[in-house]
């Protein structure tokens, strides 16, 4: 890369304690701060000698830690200092355990179920996967003769080889109740028939309450039709789906049911079984609020 100016110079420079002259002796122990230190090379230091700068490789070799001069020093020499520079070329990889959580500058609490993201904060890992779901079904059918009935009737499904992920939903009454916060996906399945093969029609609603059920908001609406087959014979069950994304901020006053509506007053039914799903809820977490 090119610079405007003089090529900025980056290493570990460091300044060597003080070394006394042994007479007759050539090799020496380099130390900072009393601890043992390692020059990239010779090329990478700067030594005084006499009040005289030493030509590397010539004047002194390096191994390690330790310094050798080209002869044997004797009592009045003098080691002025010997600086070592690191390596100017490069800042290398740093030793293992040496950059603390300070020099990075980072808020938050480093520990096993936290990660450090790209604005220097340690937090939990998102929920990047699907923590909660789980099906309802009608265990009978429910008669819907009336306009705003609330579906009543429903329990977890529990047939060999459903499952469900995550904490369960709470359900009194009609009115059901979520585990945590987050966004939900629910989704709807209606299987919508008359007892008594009349034509008639009803509406199906989904609701959300956050005010412990003191009032409902709709959030989904679906017409089904049924018509009488001809001769008095009834045709096929009629099957509908609706489903809505929902934000649950609060568990303690979310709340969330189903009500149907048949102005006709007819004897329509939404069929239920205890042993599989027919008329049934899919609760579904797929993300935090």
């Amino acid at each position: 890369m090119a610079y405007i100016g003089k090529t900025p110079t980056v290493g570990n420079f460091q300044v060597c304690d003080a070394i006394s002259v042994v007479n007759n002796q050539a090799a020496y122990t380099m130390q900072v701060g009393g601890v043992n230190v390692s020059p990239e090379s010779a090329n990478h230091m700067i030594v005084s000698l006499n009040g005289v700068i030493q030509k590397p490789t010539d004047a002194f070799t390096v191994s390690g830690s330790t310094i050798t001069f080209a002869s044997n020093l004797v009592t009045n020499d003098v080691i002025n200092f010997i600086q070592i520079l690191g390596n100017v070329l490069d800042l290398g990889v740093p030793s293992d355990s040496t950059v603390s959580l300070a020099k990075l500058t980072a808020t938050g609490t480093k520990n096993s179920t936290t990660f450090l993201r790209g604005d220097n904060t340690f937090n939990a890992p998102p929920n990047t996967g699907i923590t909660m779901a789980q099906q309802w079904r009608l265990n009978s059918n429910f008669t819907c003769n009336n306009n705003n009935q609330t579906v009543d009737g429903w329990e977890a499904a529990d047939q060999t080889g459903s499952v469900a992920i995550g904490s369960a939903m709470t359900y009194s009454s009609g009115v059901f109740t979520f585990p945590s916060t987050g966004i939900y996906e629910i989704t709807q399945t209606i299987v919508f028939g008359s007892s008594d093969y009349n034509d008639t029609n009803v509406n199906v609603v989904m609701q959300l309450s956050t005010d412990t059920g003191s009032n409902y908001i709709t959030q989904s609406l679906l017409w089904i039709g049924y018509e009488s087959g001809a001769g008095g014979n009834p045709p096929s069950r009629q099957t509908s789906n609706q489903s809505i994304i929902m934000d649950v901020t609060n568990t303690s006053t979310n709340r969330f049911r189903i009500q149907g509506s048949n102005g006709d007053g007819t004897n329509a039914f939404f069929e239920g079984n205890s042993g599989y799903n027919s008329t049934m809820l899919l609760f579904k977490r797929i993300g935090d609020t």
